[in-house]
């Protein structure tokens, strides 16, 4: 019974996160750049997608380079606060990680 509590209280709070993400199009750029080493300007956001506590972002450089960049965070659960971008190229794998390198 405690197993089923558990589950449905995260279920929950991953709902809670997905809907209530305040991350527009612009702050995703601007944090991707910034982890990317572009300017803000010089990517285009291609897509999105929230799923939790997660903000999946693909992007396109002005050089015809493609990133994929997750963002963690940005929603009421975490009041608005993100943690710094986890990205690297389109179709590697990508090591959230920070202590992965």
């Amino acid at each position: 019974m405690a197993s089923i509590t558990l589950l449905v209280a995260l279920t929950g709070c991953s709902t809670i996160a997905a809907k209530t993400n305040v991350l527009d199009d612009d702050k995703i750029k601007s944090q991707s750049a910034g982890a990317l080493g572009y300017e803000p300007s010089q990517l285009t956001l291609v897509s999105r997608r929230t799923e939790g506590t997660n903000t999946y972002a693909n992007l396109k450089a002005s050089d015809g380079k493609e990133f994929v960049c997750i963002i963690n965070g940005g929603n009421l659960l975490s009041m608005g606060m993100t943690n710094p971008p986890a990205c690297n190229k389109k179709g590697e794998p990508i090591k959230a990680s920070p202590f992965q390198r």
